[in-house]
This record gives structure tokens, sequence and C-alpha cells, in this order.
């Protein structure tokens, strides 16, 4: 009885954090080093989700159907990027998640989220004053 082999370890060493990976694998035709970055791009798009799920924090679907989850999820991914794009044109140092709580807090304002962040930074936080915290409704 002859046994097929059907897995096998690929090692590939990486220069630059001067460490060997070894990975179990099946697939014979591939080398070491483009199976290494097959892991790496695999583990790029785990953190992505992760912090999606993180800073979005889709917990339950409001739909059943696929349709309504594709769609709750493709508006998750939408609202991330946009954030994120916005946080890269303003320069800001805040983290995503502080900005999100800034856009949130701020959504009904008469005010630019370019400004909003750009400008917040610059803002000194004194106590408002009697005038200052009178509620405006600007239509």
């Amino acid at each position: 009885m002859r046994l097929h082999k059907i897995c096998y370890t690929s090692r590939y060493y990486d220069k630059e954090q001067q460490t060997t990976y070894e990975y179990i694998t099946n697939n014979f035709k591939l080398s070491a080093k483009t199976i290494a970055n097959i892991y790496k791009a695999r583990w790029d798009i785990e953190l992505f989700f992760k912090s999606i799920k993180q800073h979005l924090k889709i917990k339950t679907f409001l739909g059943t159907s696929e349709n309504a989850v594709k769609t709750q999820i493709w508006i998750a991914l939408i609202s991330f990027l946009v954030i994120q794009y916005i946080r890269f044109k303003t320069k800001t140092s805040f983290s995503f998640l502080s900005s999100l709580r800034l856009i949130k807090e701020n959504i009904l304002t008469n005010i630019s989220i370019y400004r909003l962040l750009s400008d917040i930074q610059r803002i000194s936080f004194s106590p408002p004053t009697k005038l200052e915290r009178q509620l405006e409704l600007n239509f």
C-alpha cells in the first residue's frame, strides 16, 4: 500500500524581521515566499475586519435575508472608509473612534466636518460662557 503525501511544511526566512516562518500547506506548486505573502495578505484582511467589528459594532443584523445582511455590511464598510478618508484629508491626530464620536455629536450642527476635525485641535477647552450655553437652532 502506497501513501501519498497530502501536505508539507513550507519555510520562509524574512530578512527584515530575521525570522523563519513555517507554514503547513497542501499546495506543492507555490514557492515558500508566495505562501508567506498569501498568509500576510490574509492577516491584513483579518485585522481590517476586526477593526470594523470593533468600531462600527455590527452586533445584530436588522434583516434576515441575504440582501439585508449584505446591505448592512456594505453600509458599515462605506461608513468606515468615509470616516477614514475624512481623517486622512484633515490630517487629524484623533483616533478613528474619537473622530467618529465628534462627527456623531456634531452631525446636526452647521459646521463642515473637515473644519470640525481640523480646527478642533486648536480650540481651547475653556468652560462655555452663559451666552455660549444657549441652544441655537440654525436653519
